[in-house]
C-alpha cells in the first residue's frame, strides 16, 4: 500500500484557535452586557425602627418600559421607603406593587415613567444544562458587577425564607454575593432566564435563581390580585416514612407521606374530620409524599373546590372530602 496522502485541513479549522474561541466567548458576554446593563438597577430599602432608620440593599431589573421591575421579596420586605438608582445615577422613589415571600419575588414600580430600557423575559423551560449564564447586580456595594458561567442544573428546589419550597430553581456557577439578590440571570441573547436569589454560604460556585417562568406567573398574580393566591386547609404536619407493608396495604407506590401534627380549629381540615396523627398520602389522586408535595398541590386551582384527601388512620384507609379556602397570609 502506498503512503497515506496528507489531506489539507479545512480552511475554517485552520482559522480557529484557542485565542479566537476565547475572543468569541468574551464578545458574547460583553455585547450582551452592553445591551442590557441600563435596565439593571440598585435598590435601597429603608426601614424605620426603634434605633432609627436602617438600610438594606439589593438588585433589580426593569421588565416593562413604564417602570415595573422585579426583585427579591427579601430585599424589600418590611421596607418603609424604597429607592431605585439606575446606572446613569437617576434616583427614583419606588412603590411596592406586591410581593410573594413563598417564591422570594417582588414587583416594584418607579413613578409614571415611559420608554425606559427594560429586559426581555425568556423561557426557562427551554434551558439546557451547560449553556451560558450571565449575572448582573450590585454585590457587596460594587455596583453593576458582571459575572458569567453556565447553567449547572435545572429543576432544583430551594426553601424560601417563608418556609415554603420554591420549585424549578436554576443552579448556576455564575458567582453571586450579598447584594446580587433580585438581579437578572441572563442567556447569551440578553433574555432573562431567572431572578438571582441565593447562595450556599461556604460553598463555591453554587448559586440559585428563581426560574423566569415562575416569576412570570407570580407577576401575573400580583398584577391581578396584589398577592399570590394559594389554597389553605389548616393543618401542620411533617414528612414521615411509609413502610413497605403499609404501602402494599394501601396499594400505593410511595415511601413517605405527611403525618398530621396539628389541625386548626374551624379550618377546612377540621371540618373534613382530619385528626392529629392521621397520615395524608394524597389529594385528588396525586401522591403527597412530603409536606412540600402537599403545599404544591394546594394551589389556586383548588380554592373553594371539592377535593378528596386520601388518609390512613391507624390501619383504616379513609377518603375525606375537603373544601380548601384561600390563604390570607400576607
Amino acid at each position: 500500500m502506498g503512503a497515506r496522502p496528507d489531506f489539507p485541513a479545512p480552511p475554517d479549522a485552520l482559522a480557529i484557535s484557542d485565542d479566537s474561541l476565547l475572543d468569541a466567548y468574551s464578545e458574547t458576554i460583553a455585547s450582551t452586557v452592553e445591551r442590557v446593563q441600563d435596565a439593571v438597577v440598585y435598590i435601597g430599602a429603608h426601614k424605620d425602627g426603634p434605633r432609627g432608620r436602617q438600610g438594606g440593599a439589593g438588585s433589580g431589573f426593569l421588565f416593562t418600559p413604564d417602570g415595573y421591575l422585579l426583585t427579591n421579596s427579601h430585599v424589600v420586605h418590611g421596607a418603609t421607603a424604597l429607592e431605585v438608582v439606575r446606572p446613569d445615577g437617576t434616583r427614583s422613589e419606588a412603590q411596592l406593587v406586591g410581593e410573594d415571600p413563598d417564591t422570594d419575588l417582588a414587583v416594584l414600580r418607579i413613578g409614571a415613567s415611559r420608554n425606559l430600557p427594560h429586559l426581555e423575559l425568556g423561557d426557562s423551560s427551554r434551558l439546557r444544562v451547560g449553556q451560558i449564564a450571565i449575572a448582573i447586580g450590585n454585590p457587596l456595594g460594587f455596583n453593576h458587577t458582571v459575572t458569567s458561567g453556565i447553567v449547572s442544573a435545572l429543576g432544583r428546589s430551594l426553601r424560601s425564607s417563608a418556609g415554603r419550597m420554591i420549585d424549578n430553581v436554576i443552579q448556576t456557577d455564575a458567582a453571586l454575593n450579598p447584594g446580587n439578590s433580585g438581579g437578572p440571570l441572563l442567556d447569551s441573547r440578553g433574555r432573562v432566564i431567572g431572578v438571582n436569589t441565593a447562595i450556599i454560604p461556604g460553598a463555591q460556585a453554587i448559586c440559585f435563581a428563581v426560574a423566569v417562568n415562575s416569576a412570570q406567573w407570580v407577576v401575573t398574580q400580583l398584577f391581578s390580585h396584589g398577592r399570590v393566591r394559594r389554597a389553605f386547609i389548616g393543618l401542620s404536619g411533617s414528612t414521615v416514612p411509609v413502610s413497605r407493608r403499609v404501602a402494599r396495604f394501601l396499594e400505593i407506590e410511595q415511601d413517605s407521606a405527611v403525618r398530621v401534627s396539628e389541625v386548626q380549629a374551624g379550618s377546612p381540615a377540621a371540618l373534613a374530620g382530619l385528626r392529629t396523627d392521621d397520615l395524608v398520602v394524597g389529594i385528588d389522586g396525586a401522591p403527597a409524599r412530603t409536606v412540600d408535595d402537599l403545599q404544591r398541590l394546594l394551589d389556586e386551582s383548588r380554592i373553594g373546590k371539592l377535593c378528596v384527601l386520601r388518609v390512613l388512620r391507624g390501619a383504616q384507609p379513609l377518603y375525606l372530602s375537603i373544601y380548601p379556602l384561600e390563604s390570607r397570609r400576607a
